[in-house]
């Protein structure tokens, strides 16, 4: 039941943010430097993947729209992830560092302006 008094039917089984990008070709090679690859393009919109990880973008001139936004990406290893990205060229990847509210995280910034914060569960 949900809180509303009624059953809820269906499972939510995945969820892929939809971030903006200034410019696609820029985005995919970023991404492709911490081994995402495309999925498709159609006109304004593109997938990338990683593994089971979708990242959605949409051609939006608002760096601003970007800037004020994030997605949380979960993993098991967020130093290994870490070491896999390395120091993608235009954008900005921080050191992992445990966090008082139980996660071990780090974050990149893409050359669009996301913030993608990406966590681990500790303790």
């Amino acid at each position: 039941m949900s809180r509303f008094g009624r059953a809820i039917g269906g499972s939510i089984i995945a969820t892929h943010p939809i971030l903006p990008a200034q410019d696609l070709d820029v985005t995919e090679t970023f991404y492709g430097q911490l081994g995402f690859s495309s999925q498709g393009r159609w006109g304004s919109y593109m997938i990338l993947r990683r593994e089971a990880i979708e990242l959605h973008f949409q051609m939006n001139p608002d760096r601003k729209l970007a800037e004020s936004s994030s997605c949380y990406l979960r993993t098991n290893d967020a130093d290994e992830l870490h070491a896999a990205f390395g120091q993608p060229a235009g954008g900005k990847v921080t050191p992992p560092e445990d966090r008082a509210w139980g996660m071990r995280e780090f974050y990149v910034m893409d050359p669009n302006g996301n913030l993608l914060r990406i966590g681990q569960l500790i303790g």
